[in-house]
């Protein structure tokens, strides 16, 4: 979703650990990815967020939250949106080693705008 500032809306389900790492940046940045995580997948849409964090989050560690946050568009513009279902199923899929590169785009804070438990 670009806007008139330059920034694309991107939302992110997360767990209570990534959360804890997130708050200790200042709401500012995305952890490194573990090493079973090659891959960092912010999401398009907010309802795609909510049915992961409510239907995968709760179940494996109590609690899911969804997050909001803007990223540079033009920055974005090299990774490929990525269909992972159906048509509302969308994702960008940005390479763990880029991800500080991606933090440093990220336009305001990162915000929390759904609790499931």
């Amino acid at each position: 979703m670009n806007s008139d500032d330059g920034t694309t809306v991107l939302w992110r389900p997360t767990g209570p650990n990534e959360l804890a790492l997130v708050r200790e940046s200042g709401w500012r940045a995305w952890p490194p990815r573990l090493p079973d995580q090659p891959i960092f997948y912010p999401v398009l849409n907010e309802d795609y967020a909510v049915m992961i964090a409510r239907d995968w989050n709760v179940p494996a560690s109590g609690v899911g939250y969804v997050t909001r946050f803007r990223v540079e568009s033009e920055f974005l513009s090299r990774y490929p949106v990525r269909q992972a279902g159906g048509k509302t199923i969308l994702e960008l899929w940005v390479p763990a080693e880029e991800l500080d590169e991606f933090n440093a785009h990220i336009v305001g804070m990162i915000g929390i705008v759904h609790e499931f438990r």
